[in-house]
């Protein structure tokens, strides 16, 4: 009902093992640093040491930085998102208006159809079902009539 397990075992084969090499990390050179001359030439200060040697040299003023432009409370990718859902609501509330106003518009005509329907019918009813005397029309009795090859005789 099984089959045999077989008893044989497979070949040996051998097996050849990669070990990975790490990549050397890509160096990047310096920025070179460019010297730059000042917009205006600084005044030439001196200064004397409490030991009495006199330094002279340029004044340095400090680096202000740049103000940090004040970050809105909201990012504006959300606000761009918002503005869209907005936009996207107002659209659905439109076609949803749109659609009740056909929809309303389609009864209305059902309904005018129905009246006139109604009010012609009545109209036939009154000119078939009249108690006036007949008004130049003639009144065949007719006892026996016999129709030969389609023709009333």
């Amino acid at each position: 009902m099984y089959p045999e397990h077989p008893t044989t075992s497979r070949p040996v084969t051998a097996v050849e093992v990669h070990q990975p090499m790490p990549l050397a990390p890509a160096m990047v050179a310096p920025t070179p640093l460019v010297p730059m001359q000042p917009g205006s030439v600084p005044a030439v200060a001196s200064i004397v040491l409490p030991d009495g040697r006199v330094v002279t040299g340029y004044a340095i003023n400090p680096v202000q930085p740049e103000p940090v432009a004040a970050k809105p409370p909201v990012s504006r990718t959300a606000v761009n998102v918002a503005l869209g859902g907005v936009g996207f609501l107002a659209v659905c509330g439109g076609l949803l208006m749109l659609t009740a106003f056909i929809t309303a518009l389609t009864a209305l005509i059902t309904q005018l159809i129905t009246l006139a329907a109604v009010i012609f019918g009545g109209w036939v009813a009154v000119q078939v079902f009249s108690t006036r005397g007949h008004q130049g029309g003639t009144t065949v009795n007719i006892r026996k009539a016999v129709f030969k090859r389609n023709h009333f005789n």
